[in-house]
């Protein structure tokens, strides 16, 4: 990994906590499954110019994948109802990751 790539990395994670403290949630405590989609996060801003959700996929119009852009439209709705999105960023504290 580059520096540049860690620094990406570390920008991404640290929006992500900020972002979670705002909305009174966590994010997963599993840092191998945490770094897991900060990277992806990461690569998708690099390759595509968005930090699109890594767990959803592309369809190549950038009107329609603006949906997908962390955070998610679906997030809220996932959150609230499952305890955590999709990609497991983002947990209900009442929810924290097994």
């Amino acid at each position: 990994m580059t520096e540049d790539e860690d620094a990406e990395e570390q920008t991404i994670l640290e929006w992500a906590k900020n972002y979670a403290k705002t909305h009174h949630w966590i994010l997963n405590s599993d840092e191998k499954k945490l770094g897991v989609v900060i990277r992806g996060l990461a690569r998708n801003k690099k390759k595509f110019g968005e930090q699109y959700c890594p767990c959803r996929l592309r369809s190549g119009d950038k009107e329609k994948d603006a949906a997908i852009i962390c955070p998610c439209i679906y997030h809220e709705d996932e959150i609230g109802k499952d305890g955590s999105c999709h990609c497991r960023l983002y947990f209900r504290k009442d929810a924290p990751p097994e």
